[in-house]
């Protein structure tokens, strides 16, 4: 028999919410912590710096002169913002996907609250604590602000059938906001993302006559090609092209051709069939670990969770087929990434929670999610403290590089990427960064004023012996040297041969 007072609900759902808020606050305050990456991070802060730059909110620009048809502008719209209110940094470039990533987490907590607290805080989490979630809440990618149109839909459409009455029509308008979000965000694969468990779920169970009665069809659909049709047509009068390479290209090739080679802004990624199902596994870290241990764990002890209510069924089949959606669509896609799998964490964070709740004992489950917070916390914070452990090295980045070039050029220099230019230097640069691809180039640029030359170290080796014997050596920072051309620094007496 237990000694001592019995401690109520509130009080052992503290440690959670304490481990939660340690962690929403570690993952804003690292948001200017650590450069911006390449590829992604960085492309996508340099559109949004060119669009504020410009003050052309309609075409998403690479730079002044190319346009980017890879992705709608939401992102890029909320990023650009970011910069006119708090300037152009790491800082107001992450900011506003930690926003979203907040956003889709209140989403969750309203939905499962109406069942309970203690599932409602369960769901959040262990979304919280997703290794991806974590990592996305602070990235500059669009897939944050398609996860908040993939969560609006879903939502809006459960309970603007199975909420509150009173709450049933504003919660349908949901559903078409999202899917007008999830447009705007990344394009028609909303419409998949969300099609299929909708699809498949109505279907299964019949329900096909009261979706088509309880929600407004016609003055929903209005209200998407109102929101979202004018930036399309506007987006391909401006750069005609666009709606062909983004609709086929970015919508077919992309994921239905291996190593597709028509990407105009990247490298296609190739992976195995069926890798989407690893990655998920790694997206759900540490709990793809913690929650089988405490399963197996709870289950030696002699320890039962309660059966599924019969009224829990229909839903917990709704999130089953939510939450497989991406795995699914995805299976035979060749070119895919882990963050592929970020729709489908809000409904397999509220599937974990409806299983915890059902546990007979509160206090295991509190435990489980505090130490599950904690050790993403712990694990994250070394993540950081790693890109900042030695800060003369760049890694996926050439802020530093940039910065060293800063410092230096006193005579206004021109800085030279060879053979690319990633896209941290053009970001960080401003977009005064230049590019010589081929060494034509490079032999044509020694006749002119003197430059500082920044050449992928795994190419310094083929430079033309004309180029190699002007340059003088300074820094090496990641996968990149840092040289001088045509002249010669004081500080840098090392000449290459």
């Amino acid at each position: 028999m237990r000694n001592g007072p019995v401690r109520t609900d509130s009080e052992t759902r503290a440690p959670v919410w304490w481990a939660l808020g340690i962690l929403l606050a570690l993952r804003l305050v690292s948001l200017g912590l650590y450069p911006l990456m390449d590829k992604t991070e960085a492309r996508y802060a340099e559109i949004s710096r060119v669009m504020f730059s410009l003050g052309d909110w309609i075409t998403p620009w690479y730079d002044s002169h190319v346009p980017f048809w890879g992705k709608p502008p939401l992102s890029f719209w909320t990023t650009a913002a970011s910069f006119g209110v708090l300037g152009v940094n790491e800082f107001a470039a992450r900011l506003p996907h930690f926003l979203a990533a907040l956003l889709v987490g209140w989403l969750v907590w309203g939905w499962s609250v109406q069942r309970s607290k203690q599932e409602a805080l369960a769901a959040v989490a262990l979304l919280a604590g997703c290794s991806l979630m974590l990592i996305s809440a602070g990235a500059v990618m669009t897939d944050m602000t398609l996860a908040v149109g993939t969560t609006l839909t879903m939502r809006g459409f459960w309970l603007g059938l199975h909420g509150e009455e009173t709450r049933r029509r504003r919660e349908g308008w949901l559903f078409f906001i999202g899917l007008a979000v999830g447009l705007l965000a990344k394009g028609p694969l909303v419409l998949v993302l969300a099609g299929l468990p909708l699809g498949l779920w109505t279907l299964l169970n019949r329900q096909l006559a009261r979706v088509w009665r309880d929600l407004p069809w016609i003055r929903g659909t209005l209200l998407i090609l109102l929101l979202v049709g004018p930036w399309y047509a506007a987006a391909e009068m401006r750069t005609p092209g666009f709606l062909d390479y983004f609709l086929l290209g970015e919508h077919w090739h992309r994921f239905v051709t291996a190593g597709w080679t028509g990407d105009r802004y990247g490298v296609a990624h190739s992976a195995p069939r069926g890798s989407i199902w690893v990655y998920g596994w790694v997206a759900v870290l540490p709990w793809s670990l913690l929650v089988p241990l405490a399963w197996w764990r709870w289950r030696k002890i002699g320890v039962a969770v309660l059966p599924i209510p019969g009224p829990d069924k229909p839903l917990r089949l709704y999130l089953v087929w939510w939450s497989l959606a991406p795995a699914l669509f995805f299976t035979f896609a060749g070119n895919i990434l882990w963050t592929y799998v970020l729709p489908a964490l809000p409904p397999l964070a509220m599937l974990g929670a409806n299983w915890l709740t059902r546990h007979p004992d509160p206090r295991r489950v509190n435990r489980l999610l505090t130490a599950g917070l904690i050790l993403s916390s712990l694990l994250f914070a070394g993540f950081v403290g790693s890109l900042n452990w030695k800060r003369t090295e760049d890694f996926h980045t050439t802020k530093r590089l940039v910065e060293h070039y800063a410092a230096l050029d006193a005579g206004h220099r021109a800085l030279i990427f060879y053979p690319a230019r990633p896209y941290s230097a053009a970001f960080y640069s401003r977009g005064k960064a230049e590019q010589i691809s081929e060494p034509a180039g490079l032999l044509a640029r020694m006749s002119g004023p003197p430059a500082f030359l920044a050449v992928q170290t795994a190419h310094v080796a083929s430079l033309p012996l004309e180029v190699s014997t002007q340059l003088v050596f300074l820094a090496q920072h990641g996968d990149f040297t840092l040289l001088v051309m045509g002249a010669t620094l004081p500080s840098a007496p090392t000449r290459i041969h």
